[in-house]
């Protein structure tokens, strides 16, 4: 099964474990020069109403999708372990 980007940004990701809807893929981390993906990121929920900003982003491992479905990604992580800082506007991701 191959799959482009754009194709996989349109997916909205969901936790198996808590049924917890995480939002929609926004980026993807790719190792070089093996050109293996190796998670994928999510934008963290908003804080109040989106007027201060978003919480941490969501990086999750690739080994933990469980299952690519035509509009959702299923993952089996845990949420909360799998946060990271959001990068700076203009910044790299670490």
């Amino acid at each position: 099964m191959s799959m482009t980007f754009t194709q996989l940004q349109c997916k909205e990701v969901i936790c198996v474990g808590d049924g917890r809807r995480l939002g929609f893929i926004s980026d993807v981390v790719v190792e070089f020069p093996e050109g293996k993906v190796c998670a994928i990121v999510v934008p963290g929920p908003c804080r109040l109403f989106g007027m201060v900003g978003r919480q941490e982003d969501f990086r999750i491992p690739w080994a933990s999708i469980q299952k690519i479905g035509p509009d959702i990604v299923l993952v089996d992580a845990n949420p909360d372990n799998c946060r990271c800082a959001r990068p700076k506007p203009g910044g790299h991701r670490p």
